[in-house]
């Protein structure tokens, strides 16, 4: 496991390894995963696998981790959604806990027959020494399906260290395991894309317009089988480069599969994916596919858009967010007609810093730390009208009485493609004309007209 997470650290993908310091990424330091452990970041990367069965080996409190709050989504299987632990206890800790680990995951494989379990491992039985390899090894040979051992203990580093490592796992165990029943020249992998409230469903309604093919989808709505196979697509888009950039990379190394980075929010950045595919299959009739599908949705989306944007135009918002939506979203609210007053980068790669200085310039306050309190005084010092962040923010933009929109995994409204930004038109709107804010602004009566009366009355 040591040197597993060594590798993580050191992907050459990555922007910090690219200097020529090249001293890798920054090492874990205390409270470094209050924001979401290695062990979170694993189960994020993994559980939207809708078929297989997710078994947290560990205290109970580690199975109810942030996952249940995301809107990742099924189109089929709802395996996924059941909380799966071993519930150890004391006495586990003391004298060990891999048979009750064996029965777990015979009793799960009875109940449910999933294709795979995936066994994650957490700080505690990492820090006693449990073999889950051995185990898992031992139960996959009894039962006859693939068991699989996630070594992302939380202590290890932060959320996206355990989205590396869960990559890892995927490469190890179970891509290059299955064939597909056909392939065709336009398989794509879309890797990094966790269908957040039905998102990649809009994604793939496009692919089917285009012609294109989605082979494996990594991980939203996906299969364990489909995942086996992955290694035969022809193209891997990344969605998320924070997340999985590890895990394109290596493909492109084992399989020789080119990827890029890309993203559908806003009708630009969705129309830039749609064509670097088609470049990348290097299909003319693609192309033109993409070129037509692209005008016909552009030209609607003019139309949707107008009333939107008269209320929208001028409009001035803090965006604090992560990854790729640092800088994908910034395109969409600007297309919108809205000014991005500041941005969140503590969650962003220096490459996404990068793509955000390209689209506003160096007049936005880049909040690098600091949370609530320099989100507020962000929206105070520039005059913002919204905060769109992530829930955790919520009741703080609600409290001091400022419009709010939920950006990160767990809103129910899928913003990415052009029918997303129709959506997100909408509840921007619906966020800043909402009548509770008139409201708000008012005084109380008690205080617009003083009592005059016999208090005693």
């Amino acid at each position: 496991m040591l040197n597993r997470v060594k590798e993580a650290f050191q992907e050459p993908a990555c922007e910090h390894n690219q200097s020529l310091n090249k001293k890798g990424c920054a090492k874990p330091i205390p409270g470094e995963a209050a924001g979401g452990c290695s062990f979170d970041g694993a189960q994020i990367t993994l559980q939207p696998i809708a078929d297989a069965a997710h078994l947290v080996h560990g205290p109970i409190a580690c199975a109810g981790n942030s996952w249940e709050a995301r809107g990742s989504l099924s189109s089929g299987p709802t395996l996924y959604q059941y909380g799966l632990t071993t519930d150890m206890n004391e006495h586990d800790i003391i004298f060990g806990s891999e048979g009750k680990l064996c029965e777990a995951i015979e009793v799960l494989v009875q109940r449910f027959h999933p294709p795979a379990v995936f066994v994650y491992a957490t700080c505690v039985t990492a820090l006693i020494g449990e073999d889950l390899e051995f185990v898992c090894r031992k139960q996959s040979n009894l039962l006859g399906i693939p068991i699989i051992p996630v070594n992302s203990p939380g202590f290890v580093g932060n959320k996206n260290l355990g989205n590396r490592l869960a990559g890892e796992v995927l490469l190890d165990y179970v891509i290059g395991t299955a064939e597909p029943a056909k392939t065709t020249p336009w398989d794509v992998n879309v890797i990094g894309e966790y269908n957040i409230a039905g998102e990649f469903w809009e994604i793939h309604s496009l692919f089917q317009q285009a012609g294109i093919r989605v082979l494996s989808r990594i991980t939203g709505d996906g299969r364990f089988a489909e995942i086996g196979w992955a290694h035969r697509a022809k193209v891997n888009m990344v969605v998320c480069s924070h997340a999985l950039i590890s895990l394109a990379r290596k493909m492109e190394e084992r399989y020789g599969i080119p990827y890029f980075e890309g993203a559908f929010y806003g009708a630009k950045e969705t129309s830039i994916s749609l064509r670097t595919i088609a470049r990348l299959l290097k299909d003319d009739q693609l192309e033109k596919n993409i070129s037509a599908l692209i005008r016909r949705e552009e030209n609607k989306l003019k139309q949707q858009l107008q009333p939107y944007k008269r209320f929208l135009q001028g409009k001035r918002a803090v965006l604090y967010t992560g990854g790729v939506k640092s800088w994908s979203v910034i395109t969409a609210l600007q297309e919108l007609g809205m000014e991005i007053v500041g941005v969140g980068t503590n969650k962003s790669t220096l490459d996404d810093v990068f793509r955000i200085k390209n689209r506003v310039g160096s007049e936005v306050e880049f909040i690098e730390s600091g949370g609530a309190g320099r989100i507020l005084k962000t929206v105070k010092d520039k005059r913002a009208d919204i905060v769109i962040a992530g829930g955790r923010n919520m009741y703080t933009a609600l409290k001091e009485h400022i419009p709010f929109l939920d950006i990160n995994q767990e809103r129910h409204h899928a913003f990415a493609g052009y029918n997303g930004l129709v959506r997100l038109a909408k509840e921007l709107v619906f966020s800043l004309n909402h009548p509770v804010w008139k409201i708000v602004g008012k005084k109380a009566p008690w205080e617009e007209a003083p009592f005059n009366g016999d208090e005693n009355k």
